[in-house]
């Protein structure tokens, strides 16, 4: 699909502005969405395209965002490298915007167990970075009961990661994938990182990524299956400005696993 029938594919409930900081987008997701969304992302609407209703994201390209750490924030960053201490901060920066969309406000967000932030009460969210990008996005419990992200870039696996994440069956999968500039095997780890990320706060087991099955669209999107949940999920993806990006949500209770509603 082209960027052109992408951005027509687009709900127009799909919210984002340009914060006026160079490389920094933030907006909101709500209503219905159905039908495709392009596999080649949107200008400015990386993140946007492909999380559900009901969530709120920020994202950066380039240098990380700087921003304040509050209290214990500090004290845990303490002593870490430079490259860590501008990932953490840059993180909590786009976290603390996206929960104050929600209308909540700012507090310490400390890692938990598995390395996941502390969201507050009632709210759950996901952080991912990447050489050249960071992203959060957050929804309350009410919409979405958890939810992974993950970016990558998008350029093949290291010799190695795949023979070591992948199912027979889905390098079977890969191979029968058109090829072309969407880089297939980075795509299968960051769909499966994802899912990980989004069923952890509900079940924190350790879980391998080689037992997370998955199955990726053309239409840019994804089945998931991970061996915890006896649901299968649907998640998006796009490749956008040289970041593979992937999202995976569970609905809160009551609300179909099968729609992004």
């Amino acid at each position: 699909m082209t960027v052109s029938a992408a951005a027509a594919a687009v709900p127009a409930a799909r919210s984002g502005r340009d914060t006026g900081v160079e490389g920094f987008v933030e907006g909101f997701v709500d209503g219905d969405v159905d039908g495709d969304i392009g596999g080649a992302g949107l200008p400015g609407y990386g993140l946007g395209t492909v999380l559900p209703a009901g969530a709120r994201w920020a994202e950066a390209f380039g240098a990380p965002p700087d921003g304040p750490l509050l209290g214990p924030e500090v004290d845990h960053i303490a002593g870490r490298s430079p490259r860590r201490r501008r990932q953490f901060t840059a993180a909590r920066t786009l976290a603390r915007r996206t929960l104050a969309a929600l209308g909540h406000p700012p507090v310490p967000l400390l890692p938990g167990p598995g390395g996941a932030p502390g969201w507050p009460v009632g709210i759950a969210g996901s952080i991912t970075h990447c050489d050249g990008y960071t992203a959060c996005a957050t929804a309350r419990t009410t919409r979405l009961a958890s939810l992974g992200i993950d970016a990558e870039p998008a350029e093949p696996l290291p010799r190695g990661v795949l023979a070591l994440t992948a199912s027979e069956a889905e390098l079977g999968r890969l191979e029968a994938l058109p090829a072309g500039q969407v880089p297939w095997d980075r795509l299968l780890f960051s769909a499966k990182e994802a899912t990980y990320k989004a069923w952890f706060p509900l079940d924190p087991r350790w879980t391998g990524l080689a037992t997370i099955e998955v199955e990726l669209g053309v239409d840019a999107t994804f089945t998931a299956r991970h061996p915890h949940d006896p649901v299968p999920r649907r998640g998006r993806w796009t490749v956008h400005r040289g970041i593979v990006l992937t999202a995976l949500a569970v609905p809160a209770r009551g609300l179909r696993a099968d729609k992004w509603r």
